[in-house]
């Protein structure tokens, strides 16, 4: 299936059913009156999170969503019936933006989450809903009203705990492969990786949590170069970043900080993310290498360097026991902001 994370759709929400006039009509009545009934409600259009989704990829082709209008009125005071909803089933972690892609409607982050993009107008009154003491034969029925209609933007940023960043070919696929039961595509060539992909780690029988692996970033990325800045989004929500920096290269600092620029050039937070810093590849270097590298790294990062190898698994328990810490505590942090509110 085809990986899609934006896509922009049009709604239309159903109209409102007309009201009647009516009026009895039965033989051994001498006064009927007015019996006209009012107009169904018009079908809403609403946006709701599911499970087993993980793409937009249903919005690519069918872009135009309109809901059903409502019944028209009777005799007899009969209500029209009211129109069904059009549901827009999207993945977990799907935000909800208006037209300007800057107003944000709705983040759907768990299960179930529903937001209603359009409402569908109300019905019109029949001339029943007039009658009073000095108007005993009403003629006045109303149209339904208009259902809402807009443009809306899907964006999807995926549910991850802790994500992978670092220059293309730093060997963040390979280490999301070693770590998890992800199989993502690894070559000797950069941009392997043309889209997220998701990876659960397991730490004994009941530790476990959700890594993501982006595109490589290069530098002038957030000005579109590369593959651009915008898979960035997919780690906002992560607790923790792990940044790979490949050790093979002569100037691991210009490597880290290259990454570092483009995180603060994207913004929303994520230069300010807790961050690990891993030295990558270190079975391809020389003892010395090793040494002068992470010393030079430390320096540029201003923190301390973990040393792993995604291929031989060299202190790779070591870094998901780092990247578990972190996450538990941004998990602890989340549930005592929460319990006030609740």
């Amino acid at each position: 299936m085809k990986f899609l994370d934006e896509a922009k759709v049009w709604v239309k929400a159903g109209d409102g059913g007309d009201g009647v006039v009516a009026f009895r009509r039965e033989k051994f009545l001498e006064f009927g009156g007015p019996d006209g009934g009012d107009g169904g409600k018009g079908g809403d259009v609403v946006v709701e999170a599911v499970e087993g989704l993980n793409t937009l990829i249903d919005y690519r082709y069918t872009q135009h969503f309109r809901a059903r209008k409502g019944g028209n009125g009777a005799g007899s005071n009969r209500t029209g019936a009211d129109a069904p909803d059009v549901v827009l089933r999207v993945p977990v972690g799907t935000q909800v933006l208006a037209e300007d892609k800057r107003t944000l409607i709705a983040d759907l982050t768990a299960p179930g989450q529903r937001v209603v993009v359009a409402r569908g107008g109300a019905g019109g009154f029949g001339n029943a809903h007039y009658k009073s003491a000095t108007n005993r034969a009403p003629r006045r029925a109303d149209k339904g009203q208009p259902g809402e209609e807009r443009w809306i933007w899907l964006r999807l940023k995926l549910i991850a705990d802790a994500g992978l960043v670092g220059l293309p070919n730093a060997g963040k696929s390979t280490f999301l492969a070693a770590v998890s039961a992800a199989r993502p595509k690894i070559a000797d060539y950069p941009f392997t990786t043309l889209h997220p992909q998701l990876g659960v780690v397991r730490l004994g029988a009941t530790e476990e949590f959700v890594l993501a692996d982006i595109p490589g970033l290069i530098e002038g990325a957030h000005e579109g170069a590369g593959l651009g800045d915008r898979f960035l989004g997919h780690i906002e929500r992560c607790a923790v970043l792990l940044h790979l920096v490949d050790g093979t290269q002569p100037d691991v600092a210009r490597a880290y900080r290259t990454v570092r620029a483009e995180l603060a050039g994207y913004g929303h937070g994520l230069a300010e993310k807790p961050e690990i810093v891993a030295l990558n590849k270190v079975d391809a270097m020389t003892p010395q290498a090793r040494a002068s590298r992470r010393r030079a790294l430390e320096r540029a990062a201003g923190r301390p360097v973990m040393l792993v190898s995604g291929a031989t698994g060299e202190g790779v328990p070591e870094v998901l026991r780092a990247l578990a810490e972190a996450v538990a505590a941004e998990r602890r942090r989340r549930s005592a902001a929460a319990q006030p509110a609740a």
